[in-house]
């Protein structure tokens, strides 16, 4: 079925229905739903390298992506061949037009400085957008305990933004049930966890969090952004709330 044959209010019944299932139930009825045209974006955070687990054992033919700016950490960027090594599973590397000197000398230096939301704009949303065309559904690894924006989504839900249906299967996790499904399924992670880093996006934008920070404290740190504009939750008329 494609994500243009789902309506509003099966959307809504079909994330009602789901709210309570397991992780694992929920990427069963994605797949089920969607595949091949069902994708997954991925930062190879720890709760995507959790998603990927069980994508492995369910259907690992499921399209998975990283989308690469030019800035990752060289560990965020070495997860793929431990994931490879493990599962056996290819994420694709999805790149921006320019590369990262390319696009420095265009606007005559980082806009991860002074404009940070362009930044993200340019190198992660408009590569996202293209990496979608052509599927119905998305998955991702957001948890509502994140951020208010996150705090809003449903396990299923028609995303505006990039026009598809988007799946959350760890909507309802907790930061603990994360690193106990890590922990109980030696589960690969990015060694940054180990080095007070919660959470991972760009070198020059990410931190490390001192102990009683929220863990997301340490993204865009000393400003109020806290989200890239992948996971905003947009309303009729395409405001983000």
């Amino acid at each position: 079925m494609g994500a243009q044959s789902f309506s509003q209010e099966e959307i809504t019944a079909a994330s009602e229905r789901l709210k309570g299932a397991s992780p694992q139930e929920i990427l069963r009825w994605a797949v089920e739903q969607f595949h091949p045209r069902l994708t997954m974006a991925t930062a190879f955070g720890a709760e995507g390298c959790c998603i990927i687990h069980m994508l492995a054992e369910i259907e690992p033919t499921v399209r998975l992506f990283n989308l690469d700016t030019g800035y990752q950490f060289a560990e965020t960027l070495q997860m793929r061949e431990k994931l490879r090594d493990r599962y056996g599973i290819d994420v694709e590397f999805v790149r921006p037009d320019t590369t990262v000197q390319q696009y420095e000398e265009e606007h005559g230096g980082p806009l991860y400085v002074i404009r940070s939301d362009q930044c993200c704009h340019d190198r992660k949303i408009v590569p996202l957008r293209r990496a979608l065309v052509g599927y119905d559904a998305w998955i991702s690894s957001i948890r509502k305990d994140q951020t208010q924006h996150r705090a809003q989504a449903g396990v299923v839900q028609w995303d505006r933004k990039f026009e598809l249906v988007k799946v959350n299967p760890l909507l309802s996790w907790t930061k603990k049930e994360v690193w106990g499904f890590i922990a109980k399924h030696e589960v690969p992670y990015n060694p940054l966890h180990d080095q007070d880093y919660p959470s991972i996006g760009c070198w020059p934008c990410t931190r490390p969090v001192t102990n009683g920070q929220d863990e997301r404290a340490g993204r865009w740190a000393g400003s109020v952004k806290k989200e890239c504009g992948l996971h905003v939750v947009e309303v009729e008329g395409g405001s983000g709330i």
